[in-house]
Formats: structure tokens, sequence, C-alpha cells
């Protein structure tokens, strides 16, 4: 066997191997993007949520304050709020 054949194949094999260090080192690049990206849609929909309790929270204290006047303009007047 002559000395290019076996050099040929030892580049062959070193490409081999490097192709898969490189593979690897893009996959776990990929794994980290995702994971980041899945943290961003995460906190996103955890600050959409806030915003929603919140809305719901003042809703629920304005129901509430217009029941209360409600209620106590019916006492005024002598009579009571069906039920």
């Amino acid at each position: 066997m002559s000395a290019a054949i076996r050099a040929a194949r030892r580049a062959k094999q070193w490409a081999l191997v490097a192709a898969r260090a490189a593979d690897r080192l893009l996959q776990e690049a990929r794994k980290r993007v995702e994971s980041e990206d899945r943290r961003r849609r995460l906190k996103q929909t955890l600050r959409k949520t806030g915003r929603v309790l919140m809305v719901a929270g003042r809703a629920a204290l304005v129901a509430a304050v217009a029941a209360g006047i409600g209620e106590a303009r019916a006492a005024l007047r002598g009579r009571s709020l069906p039920r």
C-alpha cells in the first residue's frame, strides 16, 4: 500500500471525526437556542397572565363598588335589591 493511500485514509478518518464533533456542537447549539426560546415564551406568557389577572382584579373591584353603591341607594330608599 502506498503512502499516499494511507495518508488519504487517515485524512478521511479525521474528517469523519471532525464532522461528528461539528454535528454534536451544532445539536448543542440548537438545544440552547430552543431552551432560550422556550424560556422567553414562558416569560411572555406569564406577563400576559399577570396583565389579565390585574384587569380581572380591577373589574372585580369595580363590580364590588358598584354593588355596594347600589345596595346603599336601595337601603336609603327603603327597599332591598333582588338577590
